[in-house]
């Protein structure tokens, strides 16, 4: 099992993505995406399920450091002396989405936010496979801390699985959807 008990290893991202989408849907939010070391991928694989554009705002990808603070409002001084990859650049990135994304004054209900370390080498001063999922809903910001295996490719693969783990859990947390 993945990181949601109602989750089985053996679902395909399209399937989360699908479930995530049907859960913003039935309950009329909206979504928007931050990703650094992900480069888009999790964006695209909301985009792919139909009907993606009832739920999903926009994404963005601030994968130079320096467009987090400018675009997604992550305060200089953590990443002064954090870096980029930390809990607290994942939490101020899935809040500062939500209203980089506003339409009409009014910010998406949602923010999911991914950065890390992809490899081959290390950033500021994590190994690679270190990565955080930021969520921002409603009041409540958090940072999912990751640890995975592989090649760069397959790091950043099982962030975009985690980070969709993730808002299924929280969007659907009985498993109904």
């Amino acid at each position: 099992m993945s990181a949601a008990a109602d989750v089985p290893d053996d679902v395909t991202d399209e399937q989360l993505a699908e479930r995530v989408i049907v859960a913003l849907v039935a309950s009329g939010r909206r979504i928007a995406v931050a990703e650094s070391l992900t480069g888009g991928l999790l964006t695209a694989v909301l985009v792919g399920v139909p009907g993606a554009s009832r739920a999903l705002l926009g994404g963005i990808v601030s994968y130079d450091t320096a467009l987090k603070r400018t675009i997604l409002g992550v305060e200089s001084s953590i990443l002064a002396v954090h870096g980029a990859v930390h809990p607290d650049v994942a939490r101020q990135m899935a809040r500062g989405v939500r209203q980089a994304c506003a339409i009409d004054g009014r910010p998406a209900d949602i923010g999911v936010s991914t950065t890390g370390a992809a490899g081959p080498d290390p950033q500021d001063g994590q190994k690679p496979g270190t990565a955080f999922v930021g969520l921002s809903i409603d009041g409540d910001s958090r940072a999912i801390a990751l640890h995975l295996d592989g090649d760069r490719q397959a790091v950043r693969a099982g962030v975009v699985h985690e980070a969709l783990v993730a808002l299924v859990e929280a969007l659907d947390p009985a498993g109904n959807i």
